[in-house]
């Protein structure tokens, strides 16, 4: 802690010399470090809290026995221990956009109606493991079915270390059951898959010219036929250099969609100059990278049996309603942690 604080206040020192913002990379990479480090000394301050009052409690027990004390102290050490837990797990998370909020895209695979059925209870399932951890998320896209779900969709999530928990969703999911589509009721495998982008913060240089950038309109068809815009608010944005193309179609508000829409481009072409610089570094060691955003990385079988299993750790369940609920930790947690335990 006394090394961290150290370090918060050389940075602090830095961001006010006069000549801070004229190397803006630099300025950026400080301003990341030093939010990394308020954030990470706020945390283990609130520990250290917790820890000053389960001693002053364990004090008042020592000089007067009460029930109701000791049960209040019983609490205290649950919630520290969740708190070391949760320390302990976001030390994994200290890549440079881990604390990022989170973009997530799923596009149903081939299979027609039932893999887009299986696009929209991922969606589902994404946005109430949101919910759980207080995350805001909003869908900001999608491709609607032709009989149900969904062909694709963005949901946009905010909160702290939303990409860096998210990131280990990336890669095809796999789903068994009876088809509710199939009047035989037959087994089905359907196919969809996630991919997850870190949003771009202000402290992250993404030069983006307006002469480089080409915006549609379009009307907004709602969400499942709901709230259907009566005007072209939808917004299209193509980066004419790269070829990228992203659209917001949510608000109402045409500015917004663009702002958001252009939040989304910052991201998509962040991952692409990342992209580079990794298959740079690969041609350096002589190796290539591996790239598994395309694999098979989970199955979620209801049908004859029920389990859900993650094949990067082996982590399994038989309670697949809460995990399509959105219970998803126990996965995220086994893969940020394989081989670290």
């Amino acid at each position: 802690m006394a090394t961290k604080k150290i370090c918060q206040r050389e940075l602090e020192q830095e961001t006010e010399t006069p000549n801070f913002w004229n190397n803006p990379q630099r300025a950026g990479q400080v301003s990341r470090e030093l939010n990394n480090l308020k954030q990470g000394i706020s945390e283990w301050e609130a520990v250290e809290h917790e820890v000053t009052d389960i001693e002053a409690t364990l004090e008042l027990l020592e000089e007067s026995p009460d029930q109701e004390l000791e049960q209040e102290l019983r609490g205290k050490f649950a919630s520290l221990t969740q708190q070391l837990k949760e320390l302990e797990f976001h030390q994994m998370l200290s890549g440079p956009t881990d604390r990022n909020n989170a973009i997530l895209n799923i596009n149903a695979g081939a299979g027609g109606t039932e893999s887009c059925d299986w696009a929209e209870m991922l969606l589902r399932m994404y946005r109430r493991w949101a919910d759980h951890h207080g995350f805001k998320n909003e869908v900001v896209d999608f491709t609607a079915g032709d009989q149900a779900g969904f062909r694709s969709a963005t949901v946009t999530v905010d909160g702290p270390y939303a990409y860096g928990l998210l990131k280990a969703e990336i890669g095809v999911h796999r789903l068994v059951r009876i088809s509710p589509f199939d009047a035989n009721k037959r087994r089905h495998t359907s196919f969809a898959s996630i991919f997850v982008l870190p949003e771009v913060d202000d402290t992250i240089e993404i030069e983006i010219r307006e002469e480089d950038i080409r915006m549609d309109t379009f009307r907004s068809s709602g969400a499942g036929g709901q709230k259907v815009n009566k005007t072209d608010s939808a917004v299209r944005l193509t980066h004419i250099p790269s070829g990228i193309a992203v659209a917001c179609q949510i608000e109402r508000s045409q500015h917004r969609n663009r702002d958001t829409a252009m939040k989304l481009l910052k991201a998509k072409l962040y991952e692409v100059e990342l992209k580079k610089q990794e298959a740079e570094r690969a041609k350096v060691e002589g190796e290539k990278s591996d790239n598994t955003w395309g694999s098979q990385i989970r199955s979620y079988v209801l049908a004859p049996y029920r389990m859900v299993k993650d094949h990067r750790t082996d982590h399994e369940t038989g309670d697949t309603e809460a995990v399509l609920d959105g219970e998803l930790d126990g996965f995220i947690r086994s893969y940020l942690l394989r081989g670290k335990e």
